[in-house]
């Protein structure tokens, strides 16, 4: 379809991407939802989805929609900063349907095939991959997921070498590429177990707090970019500064997992000094984000996306900041790791960081992969009431988490309060557990309310947008 609004015909591949992200977030929820149920009705399910396999869904399902949402973020914002098409749109459908089809069926595998005999199955005794928490992926599908990702670097790379370098690229670019290559560390399964979690938390930390905080940073200063009208070199210093902050804080800050492995004494204090300064980008971030809003050049039609952006910054830093520092330092997370406050830190901080950083692309992106220059009216509002919603049910899941922390760990971590068992205490988390699973009925409503805006206002007359010292050329709405 040609597409007369989009600067660059290839920027279409993008569409395909972030409707696969959004359908996987919508299961992801779902199946967030079952293990809610599963918290309070132990039986609920089983057996025919069991809590580890709903919970292995959930959380699959999370990183791979995620990964759908950047690949479309890139291929939407290269071709746009290198001021040149993508280098092989073909390519990119091609990862597109190898990618979802791989990702359905290790689903369906999880769902419908026994987990030990999947390993058996898939080759495990071969290469030993499997049974860590959210690298559980056969080893097919971790070989899938290499060969798609070094296609797809391929192709971005290739479109930014043969046309403009910005910081926003490279940015991302670097992101991406670490992303890659720190996964590569899920093929390395030693037998010695402080080795093992070491070699896990270089994927599952150094994605998470370090090279994705690239993407989130390079995502955030393209919306803020098209959406104020600001100075390029004036968010490219805020970028710049923003991710050495966060490289420096996040790479070493992965030594507040090596507390209690069985590594060196000295992982707490490095651990705990740097995860503690941690906060510091993402504090950053959201003076950058309103800054940037303040300092704007043009009002933008498309307030929704301006919203999603400013939101992201805020709450990543409660998410990822604030409550990632309230159980950050060893004297601290000795009474409370693996209780349901990393459960709270852990909801809010992808939330906040990672679900409203690609909702924003998508929210700014989508109207134009449509065919419009602008989502209507009538949608953004349905936008705007998706967001609120989400947010405010994610508060609810979170302090109620948070509350449920707190009381897990009077009753079953501190020695003068008795020491109950595991069972007797989650008995007594109950109240906090049905808060938990109405915050997540209320964020499903919200979700449903934002897919709903792709269905609303397609008669309603197109915005005209103000570019840099042009107006951009407005096309009658229609259908995708």
């Amino acid at each position: 379809m040609t597409n007369t609004v989009l600067k660059y015909k290839s920027q279409s591949v993008a569409k395909l991407y972030f409707i696969a992200a959004l359908a996987l977030f919508t299961g992801q929820i779902v199946f967030g939802l079952s293990l809610g149920l599963q918290y309070l009705i132990g039986d609920f399910l089983f057996p025919y989805i069991p809590f580890n396999v709903a919970r292995m869904v959930h959380t699959n399902l999370l990183i791979v929609w995620l990964l759908f949402g950047f690949m479309g973020s890139a291929y939407y914002l290269i071709p746009e900063e290198a001021e040149t098409e993508l280098h092989s749109p073909k390519l990119a459908i091609a990862l597109f349907w190898i990618f979802l089809i791989a990702g359905a069926a290790t689903i369906v595998g999880y769902l419908t095939v026994p987990y030990a005999k999947l390993a058996e199955l898939t080759g495990n005794d071969l290469i030993m991959t499997m049974g860590r928490e959210f690298l559980e992926q056969p080893l097919p599908t971790k070989i899938g997921i290499v060969v798609v990702a070094l296609a797809f670097l391929y192709n971005i790379s290739m479109t930014v070498l043969k046309g403009r370098k910005t910081s926003i690229s490279l940015v991302l670019l670097l992101g991406l590429w670490g992303l890659a290559v720190l996964f590569l560390f899920s093929f390395v399964n030693p037998h010695n177990l402080v080795r093992d979690k070491m070699y896990w938390w270089f994927v599952v930390h150094l994605w998470v707090e370090g090279v994705w905080e690239l993407i989130l940073g390079a995502l955030l200063a393209f919306v803020l970019i098209k959406t104020t009208g600001v100075d390029r070199e004036v968010i490219d210093k805020w970028l710049y500064v923003i991710i050495a902050f966060s490289l420096m804080t996040g790479i070493l800050g992965t030594g507040h997992h090596f507390f209690f492995i069985g590594t060196p004494g000295y992982w707490q204090w490095i651990g705990s000094v740097f995860s503690a300064l941690e906060p510091i980008p993402f504090f950053m971030m959201t003076v950058f984000a309103f800054n940037m809003v303040q300092r704007r050049r043009r009002e933008h039609p498309n307030q929704a996306a301006v919203l999603w952006a400013v939101g992201t910054s805020v709450m990543a830093f409660l998410g990822a900041g604030l409550w990632g520092f309230i159980h950050t330092l060893s004297p601290v997370n000795y009474y409370t790791h693996g209780t349901q406050i990393t459960a709270a830190h852990g909801h809010l901080a992808f939330y906040g960081a990672y679900v409203l950083v690609v909702i924003s692309m998508i929210s700014y992106a989508m109207p134009s992969l449509r065919g419009r220059m602008v989502a209507p009216k009538i949608a953004q509002t349905y936008e705007m009431w998706s967001f609120w919603l989400m947010t405010i049910s994610m508060g609810v899941m979170v302090l109620a988490l948070t509350g449920a922390g707190v009381l897990q760990v009077w009753l079953q971590r501190l020695p003068e309060s008795g020491a109950m068992g595991f069972m007797a205490t989650q008995d007594q988390l109950a109240f906090f557990y049905w808060l938990r699973l109405a915050g997540g009925v209320g964020f499903l409503i919200g979700l449903i309310t934002y897919l709903t805006s792709f269905f609303v206002g397609a008669n309603e007359p197109d915005a005209v947008v103000e570019g840099n010292g042009a107006t951009a050329r407005a096309v009658p709405a229609r259908r995708a």
